[in-house]
């Protein structure tokens, strides 16, 4: 269960950082803690959910939820692969959603940023559909965040998944269907080529194993759209083991799918699948 405090911002803390203040609340509370608080819209001043920097006025009502499912990084076993520059990386196991669910208490690796990065203003990237593994690219300034974004739309990020996929799957692939993601669970995959290159899953067979009849390949996508490289590999006829939504994957299975690698201008991160 949560228990709500409120608290009433007295003139000597005008002007103060919300984390700060939070310590009058939780006295006993690490600054990474209130900072995920934060994050997670656990604290409202005057009824709306503000971040860690945010700046109270005196006799602002701040309202804090405690309690209910905070989790630690260490029990969602996350942990920082890289820190350079602007950029961060951070691993992210099968299970976990990347970012935070409005209104619901669903832990994080968003919400979870300001424990991984103390000292820093982290924000998430990239997202991982929640059955994907691997590298989850953070912004520790508000120029890092504007760079990632402005290299996307140039085209001079590369993303890596490792991938094992039912069939026997040969050599290269370009996979260049356009996907139409609007407002359903499963993207759909039309009969028209995609003229934007940025959304094409590029396809390199590793290896093929004859006792499961299962491929290992490794997929290379720039920009990227929802479920991209889920969608296309099922609709060459070679879904990912474990997939539950375009194969035949069950609830609980490990989807093999793990994002494995991230080049950009003066960053790169790797992590290696364990499958």
């Amino acid at each position: 269960m949560c228990s709500v405090e409120i608290y009433i911002v007295p003139e000597r803390l005008d002007g103060v950082r919300l984390d700060k203040v939070l310590a009058e609340m939780l006295p006993d509370s690490s600054l990474r803690l209130r900072r995920r608080l934060c994050d997670e819209s656990r604290v409202m001043v005057d009824g709306q959910a503000r971040k860690p920097g945010y700046k109270v006025c005196r006799d602002q009502q701040v309202e804090i939820s405690v309690g209910g499912s905070i989790v630690s990084v260490q029990q969602l076993e996350l942990s920082v692969v890289k820190r350079e520059g602007m950029f961060g990386a951070v691993f992210k196991p099968g299970g976990v959603h990347s970012a935070i669910i409005a209104g619901k208490d669903t832990p994080s690796v968003e919400a979870a940023l300001a424990e991984l990065f103390p000292d820093e203003s982290p924000t998430l990237l990239n997202r991982l559909d929640h059955g994907t593994a691997g590298l989850l690219l953070v912004a520790m300034t508000s120029d890092g965040e504007k760079a990632y974004h402005e290299q996307e739309d140039a085209g001079r990020i590369k993303k890596f998944y490792f991938a094992t996929v039912k069939g026997r799957l040969d050599g290269v692939v370009t996979i260049k269907s356009m996907l139409d993601t609007d407002d359903r669970k499963k993207t759909r995959v039309l009969d028209v080529a995609d003229t934007d290159v940025r959304r094409w899953t590029d396809v390199d067979t590793l290896a093929h194993d004859h006792d499961s009849d299962t491929s290992t390949v490794r997929c290379l996508i720039v920009k990227g759209a929802r479920h991209q490289i889920r969608a296309h590999l099922a609709s060459i006829g070679h879904p990912i083991v474990g997939d539950p939504l375009y194969g035949d994957g069950a609830e609980g299975d490990v989807m093999r799918l793990h994002h494995e690698r991230v080049e950009l201008p003066g960053f790169f991160a790797e992590v290696k699948a364990l499958f």
